[in-house]
């Protein structure tokens, strides 16, 4: 195969960051885009090497997604907060989104989550602690998938550089 010009490079590197964005603003499937961005960049280069970091970056991105859902969840379920309130939480969420821009999206997921939990434990402490409990864990969740998709980036960065 022809090499890959640095334009290419220089794309796909975009495209990952872009990736890397969508996991903390939650607006785009950001490992889905890094895996394919990586994907491209494997197809182009066609070398064993290039398929290995795909392999490696595959191998990290899917490491980190079930670890994202597994993890926090067990905490959730340990604090007593139910899948019901997340759903509440992250419907109004999407709606904050397009209300009010980016913060809309946190504040909605805030306001969802504390007005399921207040209509469970009929207080405030109550409702405000369990919604603590799941805003940490969605971060927690958003920790771990960017973990996972910044090793993967790591790997394809360093090919790039050696190569």
């Amino acid at each position: 195969m022809a090499p890959v010009s640095v334009g290419a490079e220089i794309l796909v590197g975009l495209a990952i960051l872009v990736g890397l964005v969508g996991i903390v603003v939650p607006i785009l499937p950001g490992s889905l885009l890094i895996l394919g961005a990586i994907a491209v960049w494997a197809i182009a280069v066609g070398t064993s090497t290039a398929w290995a970091v795909f392999g490696v970056a595959a191998v990290l991105l899917v490491i980190s997604g079930v670890v994202k859902y597994t993890w926090p969840g067990q905490r959730l379920r340990d604090a007593g907060v139910p899948n019901r309130s997340l759903v509440i939480g992250g419907l109004l969420g999407i709606v904050g989104f397009f209300v009010i821009p980016v913060i809309g999206l946190v504040l909605g997921f805030l306001l969802g989550t504390y007005l399921s939990e207040a209509q469970r434990h009929r207080t405030h402490a109550g409702a405000w602690r369990a919604t603590v409990h799941a805003t940490k864990a969605v971060g927690l969740s958003i920790l771990v998938e960017l973990l996972g998709a910044l090793l993967a980036a790591g790997v394809w960065l360093a090919a790039v550089l050696v190569t």
